[in-house]
């Protein structure tokens, strides 16, 4: 149980500074509201990463159940939460001098984002499988399926430039994770 007090330890560090990345970001179209214009696809996968950021952190209760962990599961694991503070730097970067506001940005770094994105849901199967056969079988079905939907809708998501198909993207994601944690989590009570 110390091992995974201290893995959560870590965990809630790493988790903490990327809510706070995403917080402060957003915040600054709130204080200074003509520096920078906002763009709803850019603000909607921000919104985004939050939701699985909070979803990933109640997730990773079930470690706990690890009685044994190795230093190469745990070296795992830290890249897999630092995966997230990524995804959060990328959405926002210190500046943005190089661009001509969000929009711009979002779409000259998407393929950093979506290639991060689609690696995190690769590396949540790995997650998953640590927690052992029975944890992975009470998921059912549906979570291949939507690990391997997503990874592919990402690697897409890399090729294709079209707006209307990011739009369209990012409110399907919110959706379906909206609805997936209701299902997974209210409905088991």
């Amino acid at each position: 149980m110390e091992t995974f007090g201290h893995i959560r330890m870590v965990m809630g560090f790493i988790l903490s500074l990327s809510i706070a990345h995403l917080l402060k970001g957003t915040v600054k179209f709130v204080q200074h509201p003509g520096r920078e214009k906002p763009y709803w696809i850019h603000l909607s996968w921000v919104f985004y990463i939050f939701i699985l950021l909070v979803h990933f952190w109640w997730w990773e209760i079930p470690l706990h159940v690890i009685k044994r962990w190795t230093f190469p599961e745990y070296i795992f694991f830290v890249f897999f939460i630092v995966n997230f503070f990524v995804l959060c730097a990328l959405l926002y970067p210190d500046d943005l001098k190089d661009y001509n506001g969000y929009q711009d940005y979002f779409f000259s770094r998407r393929k950093w984002f979506f290639g991060v994105l689609a690696f995190s849901f690769v590396a949540d199967v790995i997650d998953t499988l640590l927690k052992g056969p029975e944890y992975l079988q009470h998921l059912g079905v549906e979570y291949p399926i939507r690990n391997i939907l997503h990874l592919v809708l990402c690697l897409l998501a890399i090729r294709v430039s079209n707006r209307t198909f990011h739009g369209v993207l990012v409110i399907a994601f919110i959706v379906y994770e909206m609805s997936y944690i209701l299902r997974l989590y209210l409905a088991a009570g």
